[in-house]
Parts: C-alpha cells; sequence; structure tokens
C-alpha cells in the first residue's frame, strides 16, 4: 500500500464500519446504538522520551458497546464467555472470576485494530547492527468481551493478526517520516519475516477500595489488575495498576496506554453518571510482566529465524500521567520507564502514550 493512501484508507474504513454497523454487528449480536459506546484512539511513540529505537511506535483503535446482556451477545462473544468468569464459563475461570454471583454480571463487547512498531537506533544500516533489535511490525485486529460487577472486571480479548511487512509498519513509519521532512530507515528488508498469529488474552481488574477517597470535589480511586496472554505473537503474564486523583473524576477508566485489552468504559456494575462538565486529574501506575515468547525479540514461532538477540524473561514498567475530560470528550497522556526488554539493550525505553476517547 502507498504509504500517502494510509490516512484515506483508514477514514474510508471508519466510515464503512460507522455505516454498516447494524448489519455488521447484527450479524454478531445485536447492534448496539453508537451513541452508547466508546471509541478511543491510542497512540504510543518514543519520541515523546526524545529517543527513536526499540518500542518506537503504537496505535490502537477501540470501539466498546454499552451493558448488554447474555442473550445480546454474538457468534463471537459466545465464544469467549467460558474464558471470562461468567456463570456460563470452565469452572476454573469461576472460581479466579471474582464474582458474588456470576449470574448477575454486565457484559459488553468491543473490537480493536493495534499496530506495533519496533526498531534499532541506527537507521542507516541495511542490516541488523550489532547488538540492536531487528526491525519488526505487528498487526492485529481484535474481538473481545468484558464482563463486570459492582467490584470486578474480567475482557477477554481473541485477536488475530500477522508480523513482517503485512502488518505495514514500514509503510507507516515512512508516511510519519515523509511527513516530518525525516530520513527514512534502510533496514525493513531485515525485519522479522511475515507470519500469522492468534492470541488470547485474559486481564482481571478489581477496584482498589483501600485508596478510594472522597472529599468533595477532590478523590482518589485506582484499581490492581493482573493477566495472561497466550499465543503466537505473545504469551505473557503481568501483575500491576494504576490509581487516579484529581477533580471530579470520571465514573470510568480508559486503559492509559496500550494494552492486550486497551479499551474505554464504565469498569464496575452501571456506574454512575458523569458529573459537571469537566474533569481534570493525575494518574500512576506500574506493571511487571513475565515474558515466555513475544514474536518481535523470539522470532516468528513457526519459523526457524534468528532475530540476533535474547529476550529478557522480566520487564517492568513505571508510567505517570494526567487526564482531562470535557463533556463526553477525554484526553489523557502518560510516559512510561520500562527496564530493558533484551540482554544486549543499551538503556531502559522511555515513551508516552496519549489516549483519546470519544463517548457517543
Amino acid at each position: 500500500m502507498n504509504p500517502k493512501h494510509l490516512p484515506f484508507a483508514a477514514l474510508a474504513s471508519v466510515f464503512l464500519i460507522h455505516s454498516s454497523h447494524a448489519n455488521v454487528l447484527g450479524a454478531l449480536g445485536e447492534p448496539p446504538p453508537w451513541q452508547d459506546g466508546y471509541l478511543t484512539l491510542y497512540l504510543d511513540n518514543d519520541v515523546f522520551g526524545g529517543e527513536d529505537k526499540d518500542y518506537s511506535n503504537g496505535v490502537r483503535l477501540s470501539w466498546i458497546s454499552d451493558d448488554r446482556t447474555a442473550e445480546q451477545l454474538g457468534l463471537v462473544q459466545r465464544f469467549l464467555r467460558p474464558f471470562s468468569g461468567a456463570s456460563e464459563s470452565y469452572g476454573v475461570f469461576q472460581k479466579i472470576s471474582g464474582f458474588e454471583d456470576p449470574s448477575k454480571v454486565h457484559y459488553n463487547f468491543g473490537f480493536s485494530l493495534t499496530q506495533l512498531m519496533f526498531t534499532p537506533e541506527d537507521k542507516e544500516s541495511y542490516t541488523q547492527p550489532p547488538g540492536q533489535r531487528r526491525y519488526a511490525g505487528w498487526l492485529g485486529l481484535g474481538f473481545s468481551l468484558h464482563v463486570k460487577d459492582d467490584s470486578v472486571l474480567n475482557s477477554v480479548e481473541f485477536t488475530v493478526g500477522t508480523t513482517g511487512s503485512h502488518s505495514l509498519a514500514e509503510d507507516t513509519q515512512d508516511f510519519i517520516h515523509d511527513l516530518m521532512d525525516v530520513e527514512k530507515a534502510n533496514g525493513w528488508d531485515d525485519q522479522v519475516p511475515n507470519e500469522v498469529t492468534a492470541d488470547i488474552s485474559f486481564v482481571q481488574k478489581r477496584r482498589a477500595d483501600f485508596i478510594n477517597i472522597h472529599r468533595g470535589w477532590f478523590r482518589v480511586d485506582g484499581l490492581t489488575e493482573w493477566g495472561v496472554r497466550l499465543g503466537t505473537f505473545r504469551t505473557e503474564a503481568h501483575l500491576g495498576g494504576f490509581f487516579r486523583a484529581g477533580y471530579n473524576l470520571p465514573p470510568d477508566f480508559s486503559d492509559p496506554r496500550i494494552s492486550s485489552t486497551a479499551y474505554s468504559h464504565r469498569y464496575f456494575g452501571g456506574g454512575s453518571d458523569y458529573t459537571g462538565n469537566w474533569s481534570i486529574y493525575s494518574l500512576f501506575g506500574a506493571t511487571v510482566r513475565g515474558v515466555a515468547f513475544d514474536a518481535t525479540l523470539d522470532g516468528p514461532m513457526f519459523r526457524d529465524f534468528d532475530t540476533g538477540i535474547d529476550r529478557e524473561p522480566l520487564v517492568a514498567d513505571v508510567f505517570c500521567g494526567f487526564g482531562i475530560r470535557y463533556k463526553r470528550v477525554e484526553f489523557s497522556y502518560v510516559h512510561t520507564w520500562r527496564t530493558e526488554e533484551y540482554k544486549d539493550q543499551a538503556e531502559p525505553t522511555n515513551f508516552g502514550s496519549v489516549a483519546m476517547r470519544v463517548r457517543f
């Protein structure tokens, strides 16, 4: 695809999805009105940290419905339901669900499109620079189910994607570099090769009542989370959480960065409605991940390919930032400091994350 065509293709895709949602979503479940959902655009980029290497860029567009009943779920969501902890889930998932009554839960479902990009620091070399990260890209389409009660949210997402040139990571970077009048990177012909990937993710978030403070206009709240991802793009487990403090906190959370199940919605129960036109808050958090497989670091699972680097099994993130809301539009920015992801990495990674969401 010509990189100059990418923005037009994206706009056309959004228009087609919007104009035909009654038919498309009707085949997957009862079509909810668009005014009842959240649309969120995420952007991760290391330019906010003054760098251009390793985790270079990430973009995710996600949409999630309002509350649904089990009867309103379609084929894809019913496939994911046994992993959600709801009343018809497998026994092991009901045991870890955290729901007091799995038969009395709310459902949301969503869709996402995610692209991730990884590059070495040396952009002039036509082959992988020694001790630096291999060029790699990934593009994934996700289908998710979210099940919640007043204190717990379980999210399950099935994602099918591709690594290599089919991810269009090179096209995206070339397009951005053209806009910024920056020289193009030379080494994309030496990237991690094409391979279709399939992953399933389970993430549980719990309301952190131990830090729930309400003093007039000032509030503090947050959540803890853990999750696992199994697949041919990534296999990992994580533990973490994040917290907010500020004026007139909105009754919903947006995952502040791109993750396996990054969406915007009212996490717990039905939730209260927005109060006032404005919210402003700070947020901070941390995550630790145990990584068993990463196609961008280990190479494709079903192909013999040497990336030239050795993956670190444990990776930790610390992040902080702020958010601001006006009526149904919300913007947030957070900055992340991440420990080394491979053994020869010269220094930890740092990058910024922008999230823009709208409730319709």
